[in-house]
């Protein structure tokens, strides 16, 4: 009773001081205390409840049959919308909150919202080597199926919450992306309605210009509702070694060396200074040496990236077996290293063993709390950028990264380009790699300014024939978006399908110059 009695003033004085203070104000400077008591219990439960649903369901088969019903409910609502003029352009009618993008989507107020719930894993077929999912269900929802039967898929994007629509409208890439591409090329087949309300399926035979024109197109072609992605069989181990590097030339060498190593099944590249970074390469295995294995995704565990770091203080090599798909979500405990600045002694043992297993706070909660105030000083004071560069001009990039925002650690990821006909592709016929750099993190350049700094970045990108990850802030004007994307064949179908009155241009969705 005592402990009670205790707990509850504690409560009762904490709820004073937030009267006293102003709500505002604790979750500006004292966003943490926020974040531990409100949003991680809450992100418990949302994981709860998803992934029990998502198991129940596939369990008892339902899902193809709910499928087809939802499926139809979007028609419906599609084509309601056209009898009632079709005044007003379209978008899903999920909360703007509710995707992992930081960019707050105004354009849902305004726009008629077509509910799509849609979050089912609706088929494995290992003969055809293809798992069919709907476009709500997540990599967390789609790992947790798939190796438990031996699959995988080729490319799995690193964050748990990131969805399947998400990744097909937008791009996904992970550290097997130098043997398979972006997320975009695993996929075989998209099914959409489009802004007359009807269903089509399109693959590289069937309809290909919409096939190839849907990637990146951020939900302005159709509605998605349906993807039939690649899988290959699963290991149980990934074999992981670590490669501490100093100076920025020998980093691009071993770096493009690696990538370029099919050998590998997995490159991935963490840059702690313009001179220091560790290289990693690693391989499925079926075996592990028990003295080397590293369970990474235990509650309390430290952050991969800390872990990591470690090899370069020490400045020694190393190999580690992880189970597979603690790799593949190595970085989701810690947001990558964003979330080292909403919970300062997060990486602490004691709250690492304590309350680790509830962390991470869902990326959606976390925007959907963050007031007016903190979305401001975020856009004005921190960096959430992924820029694509071809690999022979990574050093450059480092470089540009570097003078203009100076974040780290930054992320290196090489991925493989194949020639296309969709909006990113390379400059030339022939395949080519290129390199993901992630920049997330509070800015230590003294003359940072967020629009200013980030169209230097956009211009240098452009110029080597790179592009931006959509998701991000993006501050192009027009004619410099469609410089940097191939519109040709976007622009070709948003006319023969009638989009042009269903949905708005890509540019105008998500480029903050269109939206402001």
């Amino acid at each position: 009773m005592v402990p009670l009695l205790y707990l509850g003033s504690l409560v009762v004085l904490f709820l004073l001081w937030i009267k006293v203070k102003g709500l505002d104000y604790v979750i500006v400077h004292q966003r943490w205390i926020f974040v531990c008591l409100f949003l991680l219990p809450l992100s418990v439960i949302f994981d709860v409840y998803y992934y029990a649903r998502a198991w129940l369901i596939f369990k008892m088969c339902s899902a193809p049959k709910l499928h087809d019903q939802r499926v139809r409910d979007i028609q419906r609502q599609v084509r309601d919308w056209r009898k009632q003029g079709a005044k007003t352009y379209m978008c899903t009618g999920r909360p703007g909150w509710l995707t992992v993008s930081l960019r707050v989507g105004k354009y849902k107020k305004t726009h008629k919202n077509i509910m799509i719930n849609m979050m089912d894993i609706l088929e494995v077929d290992t003969k055809r080597q293809v798992v069919r999912v709907e476009p709500l269900a997540n990599m967390g929802q789609v790992t947790a199926l798939l190796n438990s039967i031996g699959w995988t898929l080729p490319v799995l994007p690193e964050l748990d919450d990131l969805t399947v629509g998400g990744l097909v409208m937008g791009t996904g890439i992970e550290s097997s992306s130098h043997i398979y591409g972006l997320f975009q090329h695993i996929c075989v087949a998209y099914e959409l309605v489009l802004a007359d309300g009807s269903l089509v399926r399109c693959t590289e035979e069937e309809n290909s210009d919409l096939f190839h024109a849907v990637p990146w197109s951020c939900g302005t072609l159709g509605f998605l509702v349906a993807a039939e992605i690649k899988i290959v069989p699963a290991k149980p181990w990934v074999k992981l070694h670590y490669e501490p590097v100093r100076g920025l030339e020998n980093i691009c060498k071993r770096f493009t060396e690696a990538s370029a190593n099919k050998q590998n099944t997995f490159v991935e590249g963490l840059q702690y200074s313009l001179d220091s970074a560790v290289i990693m390469t690693g391989t499925m295995t079926d075996h592990a040496e028990p003295d080397k294995i590293n369970r990474i995704g235990l509650h309390f565990k430290p952050w991969f990236f800390k872990h990591v770091e470690g090899y370069l203080k020490r400045d020694c090599t190393g190999v580690e077996y992880i189970p597979l798909r603690h790799y593949y979500h190595r970085h989701t405990r810690s947001i990558f290293w964003e979330l080292q600045d909403i919970i300062p002694f997060g990486n602490n043992p004691v709250f690492r063993w304590l309350f680790g297993w509830m962390v991470p706070p869902k990326i959606s909660l976390l925007k959907l709390t963050q007031g007016e105030t903190i979305r401001r000083l975020y856009e004005q004071h921190h960096v959430v950028q992924d820029m694509l560069v071809p690999m022979k001009h990574l050093q450059d990039a480092i470089t540009r990264f570097h003078t203009d925002i100076e974040v780290y650690p930054l992320w290196l990821c090489p991925f493989l380009l194949p020639p296309g006909r969709g909006m990113v592709h390379p400059k030339g016929q022939e395949e080519e790699l290129y390199v993901d750099i992630g920049a997330y993190g509070e800015p230590k350049v003294k003359h940072f300014e967020a629009k200013a700094s980030t169209r230097q970045l956009e211009k240098f990108v452009r110029d080597v024939h790179g592009f931006q990850m959509l998701y991000a802030d993006v501050y192009m004007e027009r004619e410099e978006f469609w410089e940097m994307f191939d519109g040709q064949l976007y622009h070709k179908l948003r006319d023969e399908l009638g989009c042009k009155e269903a949905f708005p241009e890509v540019y105008d969705k998500i480029c903050k110059s269109a939206r402001h």
